[in-house]
């Protein structure tokens, strides 16, 4: 090496003054990134010298562990400063604010609105890592989030989460201060739109009012079908409350937040610590999908409104039915106002 640079130095005099120069300034940042280069490998050495190599994936740990998955929260991932250099700036780490729920509320439409915002990062697809993948560990986990720089927000969103029994014992394992985000919206429009979505998968299912009761001639709802299960919110919500404060959790009404979607991410906003930039200037109505849209999505210069699977169109279904499906939730709704202290207004 040493020979190689005696070399590069040995600069011929014969050349114009210009190109003598701008070869000097060549050698110059050459010999400045070797000293980088160099410095980077010694100092990533003796910051690791002595250290077990971190485990692969993190087994699922129990509440007593909080302290442990902190510091894992807070660690970098393990680079050496050229590659952080090369793969992109910041650290992937656990995500400090989630979207639990609820599924057909409207959280897709929650998400793709706040990454518009500029200090928050998000994955894109649904991890489902507190209901199908804890076995996978933190590591992995952690693997899935983007890369964050310091002062931004690192989220994720899967709706099954709020109807899963562990799920909210494994988030307060992983952080006790993880902020939490559930969108609802009428319990029984809810069910049929989750209805309307499998039936567009599987066209031969049985007809939503056959689906709804146990026993249509006693009028007995059945609450095992799982589109009427989820709309319970209030009883979903106790299992939450025991290991997180109401304070911790904000409701988004799946409602305004078509009807209204800058004031809704106003709220969103201001529970993240976030300066409120999404405003009424980000969005447009698209009369024909009948939902708000983006004037210009994250890393576009373009419009953007939600897939073909967005807005179905709902199937024509018996209003008797309707009725009695509003008769049930009413108690639950009811219960539900008082636990957030918010009346969405859906009775």
């Amino acid at each position: 090496m040493g020979q190689r640079l005696n070399r590069c130095l040995d600069v011929p005099v014969a050349l114009p003054p210009l190109r003598r120069r701008l070869l000097l300034l060549f050698i110059m940042l050459f010999l400045w990134l070797y000293m980088f280069y160099s410095c980077a490998g010694s100092c990533a050495g003796l910051a690791t010298r002595g250290s077990p190599a971190p485990p692969r994936a993190a087994p699922p740990l129990g509440p007593g562990e909080e302290s442990s998955l902190e510091e894992q929260r807070a660690a970098p991932d393990a680079a050496s400063p050229i590659s952080s250099f090369f793969n992109g700036s910041g650290t992937k780490r656990l995500p400090q604010a989630i979207i639990i729920g609820v599924k057909k509320g409207g959280t897709r439409a929650l998400l793709e609105f706040l990454r518009v915002h500029p200090d928050v990062r998000a994955v894109g697809a649904e991890p489902h890592f507190f209901d199908r993948n804890y076995e996978r560990g933190l590591a992995w986990y952690r693997d899935l989030m983007p890369r964050t720089l310091e002062g931004q927000i690192t989220m994720e969103k899967t709706p099954s989460y709020f109807v899963t029994k562990e799920a909210p014992a494994r988030i307060s394992s992983m952080s006790k201060g993880t902020k939490l985000i559930v969108v609802v919206r009428d319990p029984v429009t809810r069910a049929i739109s989750d209805y309307t979505q499998t039936l567009s998968k599987k066209p031969d299912i049985p007809t939503f009012e056959s689906l709804t009761f146990k026993n249509r001639t006693t009028g007995l709802i059945d609450t095992s079908w799982s589109a009427i299960q989820i709309g319970i919110y209030a009883k979903h919500l106790e299992n939450w409350l025991l290991y997180f404060p109401i304070g911790q959790i904000l409701f988004v009404s799946g409602e305004r937040l078509i009807s209204d979607p800058a004031g809704e991410l106003g709220r969103v906003q201001d529970f993240l610590g976030l300066k409120r930039i999404i405003t009424d200037k980000h969005f447009y109505f698209n009369k024909t999908k009948g939902f708000p849209c983006l004037k210009k999505a994250e890393g576009s210069s373009k419009p953007h409104c939600l897939g073909k699977t967005k807005g179905r169109t709902h199937p024509d279904i018996d209003q008797e039915v309707v009725q009695r499906l509003r008769d049930f939730y009413r108690p639950f709704n009811m219960k539900f106002y008082q636990m957030t202290g918010q009346d969405f207004g859906w009775d």
